[in-house]
């Protein structure tokens, strides 16, 4: 009992701190749209596409923006490890009587809380992009953004541990964020690449959740959706256990 309510108290702790930051959600829909908007119809009349999807290229890279709002959202939310350890917060919650994995567990479900909520708003404005959508697709999509949040939440937990100061999560950062977005399928079909490119395409975990969400959303995929949700689970999990033994390894130092 005392594990699940240290969860919900981290959890409880870092939604509050989303919605205190108003900006920050009007942001984080506002760039996704632009991307849609000016990117896919800039893109899209120069480009050939040959997918044979209701509302064109357009439609076709919406998965990929929601995929990049959850990215965004779950690994930058990592920060919130390095603003904890210099106010001190941090130190309080290590020297709780809860394990580990429990505090990594109630970050991870805040940072993909806020990823969630982000990816919902951009799922009901589906119909700018002519997307079609429906209750049952609608869940099915949350409940791939939940897992796909959860361990790139992880990730980013896992390099803020790693991490003194924001300036240093924030060149990190742009030597992973951007690569895994343009090498997930995102913004191009993942088949017909050069071979040393899919392999780059298929060892990056957020190219199965853009998958899983273009397969829920356009009935279209390059994997079968079940292997491509299996995956993101797989590297949820993979993420808790991996940061909440790196968080227990550099419980010291942190503290």
């Amino acid at each position: 009992m005392a594990e699940l309510e240290g969860i919900y108290t981290i959890w409880l702790r870092e939604t509050k701190r989303f919605f205190r930051y108003r900006s920050r959600i009007v942001t984080s829909v506002v760039t996704p749209l632009l991307w849609l908007i000016i990117f896919g119809t800039g893109l899209g009349s120069a480009v050939r596409f040959g997918g044979n999807i209701p509302g064109g290229y357009q439609a076709f890279i919406y998965p990929g923006i929601i995929g990049q709002t959850i990215l965004f959202t779950s690994i930058f939310s990592g920060l919130s490890v390095i603003m904890d350890r210099q106010y001190g917060f941090l130190k309080e919650i290590l020297v709780a009587p809860i394990s580990r994995p429990s505090i990594v567990m109630g970050k991870a479900l805040g940072i993909s809380t806020a990823a969630v909520i982000q990816a919902s708003i951009l799922l009901i404005l589906s119909f700018i992009v002519g997307v079609s959508m429906d209750p049952v697709t609608f869940i099915l999509c949350i409940i791939i953004a939940l897992i796909m949040s959860v361990g790139l939440g992880g990730m980013g937990l896992v390099i803020a541990a790693f991490t003194e100061s924001m300036e240093g999560f924030n060149l990190i950062m742009s030597f992973i964020v951007l690569p895994m977005f343009l090498l997930s399928g995102a913004l191009f079909p993942i088949t017909g690449l050069p071979t040393w490119l899919q392999a780059a395409v298929y060892i990056n975990p957020l190219t199965y959740g853009v998958d899983a969400l273009r397969a829920a959303t356009l009935g279209e995929s390059a994997l079968p959706l079940g292997i491509s949700i299996a995956v993101i689970s797989f590297f949820a999990v993979l993420m808790i256990f991996i940061s909440a033994f790196i968080f227990s390894k550099k419980e010291q130092s942190l503290m």
